[in-house]
Parts: C-alpha cells; structure tokens; sequence
C-alpha cells in the first residue's frame, strides 16, 4: 500500500539499527530454524529497526541456492508477528540478471528494499546500469563493500553516477577506509541528494564516529552538510540492545549534546577494539563470521561457530582475542538481556 511505504520510507530515512542477520546452522550445516527464529526476535525486540537478510554476514555462498528463499522468508515472517514496522532489507548479488531475480523473490516475500552488492566483473558503467534494473523492482541501497570481503574500489564520479538514480535511496558506506568514505560522501553532496538519500554507516572500524560526525563537503564551492543517520553492520548483528541505545547517544550527540559527543568518542575505540578481534582483522577478516557466531554462540542464541564452509573457522589466536575483548568491555555486551528472553525466543 503506498501509506505503508511512504512510511517505511520514512523509518528508514530517519535512521535505524539494520543488523546484518547471520545464518544459524546445525552441526550438519543445515538451516537451523528455530535458531534463525530466535536470532530474529532478538533484533527485533532489541529494538531493531530493520532487518538485512542474504548479506555477507549471512554467508554469500547462500546466493544461487535452494538456501535462499526459505531464509528470506523466515526473518520477514517472524519480523511481521510484531505489532511495528520492521524494514526488511534483502541482499541482492551477482549479475545484473541474478540480482534482478533476487530482487524479484525479496519483492514476492515482503521485503521493502534491496541492499546490492557489488559485483566484481563489472565496470562502473554496468553497475549503474545493474543498479538501474533492480531500481524498477524494488528501491536500491547502494553497497560500497570493502575488497578484503569481495567489494571493489569505486570512484568518486561513480557513487554520483548512482546516487543519481531516483530509485537508490539509501548508501551503506562500508570501506573501511576514510577516503572512500569521503568519495560516498562527495558523490551524494555532487548528485544534490543529501537531504533524501539515506547514508548508514557499514565501516565497523569507525561506526560511533562516523555517527556523531556533522560532515561537511564542499561541492563547486558550496559547503553541503551531510550526515550518516544508522547503521547497517554486521558488528550489530551482537551486542544489538546496546546498539540501539548508542545509535540514540549518537543523535544526541548530533543535536549539540557534548557531554555525549565525548562519551561516544571514547566509546569508538572501546568498539574498534571489539571490532577488531570479532573481525578478525589481524587476519584479513578472514575470521569475521566465525568470529560474529562465536558471540552468538556465548550467549545462547547459537548452537556453534558453523558456516557453510567447513574451512571457514576461527584464526589462529582470534578466541584469545575474543576472550579480552569480552572482559574488557562489559558495557558493549548485552547479555542480561538475551538471558532474560532466550527460552521464549528460543520456543
């Protein structure tokens, strides 16, 4: 209904907590829905505002299985058994012909827009026009995916190029790196849509940061203020009721609160250090899933570390790391509150 979209449109524009959902398997490597289930709820009555589903974080070999379309279907069912809007993002990937396809089975389940990543065998060209076509299914959040983890470097007249397109409305910014970040940035401010275009930050590296900052690019010698409104991260795929409290310091802190600005900056590198040993970092992110599981998996709301890779396992020395991180900063973790409602999600 267009009501409904305007207002989801509206939700989204606004700024949200978007956890990446990752993918809860049985020891066998199968789907495991109850898990799945209860990692939905958690979101959601952590206080999510949205949902992305078939990204990285949910494994990308998922893509061009019979894997798909169920896992789609379970995070926009049990999201629609609460009485609020959820956003549900679907990932789209491939070929422009795959991820037309993707979009269309995301459109058929429910979803409101489409997060689409970049394809590595296409020039800048065909990705505005891949982008183009999955525009005319369903609105497009741009994905500016760091290389370590399959994305590619794009430039800045290309993220102009694409934030041109009517039907992208929204940029998850996620590098790692300030200056493609400023390429994003100087792209959107160029097309002339930051006041309409969502920025949510995905660089896990710099996430509370990036949302306290008030950024300001100069454009054909006009300063333009532009800013990220939320976060789309597969590091609030944990730790996700302490998210969305920080996402709300962050708009205080945007708002001209300085005592918040200071306690957020202080935090950021309590989190990048989280960050980093979740990540894997020291790795080439080679650990970062197992390592987002192993978290899970502490609390309750996973049964192991599995992914659908058998090889794709914990670094040398990343439990360790894990193991500081989880004592060093208590006040990142939720844990009282997942122990509260685990049984009941779980059910």
């Amino acid at each position: 209904m267009p009501g409904e979209q305007t207002s989801v449109r509206d939700l989204f524009r606004r700024g949200l907590v978007i956890p990446a959902h990752p993918l809860a398997l049985t020891e066998e490597r199968r789907l495991d829905e109850r898990r799945q289930r209860a990692l939905t709820r958690y979101y959601v009555e952590a206080g999510a505002g949205g949902l992305a589903v078939g990204v990285h974080t949910t494994q990308f070999a998922i893509h061009g299985t019979g894997m798909l379309p169920p896992v789609l279907e379970l995070a926009a069912e049990t999201a629609r058994g609460y009485d609020r809007e959820v956003v549900l993002v679907a990932g789209a990937t491939g070929p422009t012909e795959q991820a037309v396809a993707e979009a269309e089975l995301a459109a058929s389940l429910g979803y409101h827009m489409v997060l689409l990543s970049p394809f590595r065998e296409l020039d800048e060209d065909a990705h505005v026009e891949r982008a183009r076509a999955v525009g005319e299914v369903l609105p497009v959040i741009g994905f500016y995916l760091q290389p370590a983890v399959g994305g590619r470097i794009l430039s800045r007249d290309f993220w102009t190029r694409l934030a041109e397109i009517e039907s992208v409305i929204g940029i998850k910014v996620a590098p790692f790196d300030r200056y493609g970040t400023l390429d994003v940035l100087h792209g959107v401010c160029r097309a002339g849509r930051e006041n309409d275009l969502a920025l949510y930050t995905g660089n896990d590296d710099h996430i509370l940061a990036d949302l306290i900052t008030p950024h300001r690019v100069v454009v054909d010698g006009r300063e333009v203020e532009v800013e990220f409104v939320g976060g789309l991260l597969g590091q609030w795929a944990v730790w996700v009721r302490r998210a969305v409290e920080l996402l709300e310091d962050a708009r205080r802190a945007r708002g001209g609160d300085d005592e918040a600005v200071r306690r957020l900056l202080t935090l950021d590198g309590h989190l990048t250090d989280a960050n980093a040993a979740i990540f894997d970092a020291a790795h080439g992110f080679h650990g970062c899933i197992p390592g987002i599981h192993e978290i899970l998996r502490r609390q309750g709301l996973l049964a192991g570390r599995w992914c659908l890779d058998p090889a794709e396992e914990l670094s040398p020395g990343q439990l360790a790391e894990i193991d500081r991180v989880w004592a060093a900063y208590p006040w990142l973790r939720d844990d009282d509150f997942v122990a509260e409602h685990l049984a009941r999600w779980l059910s």
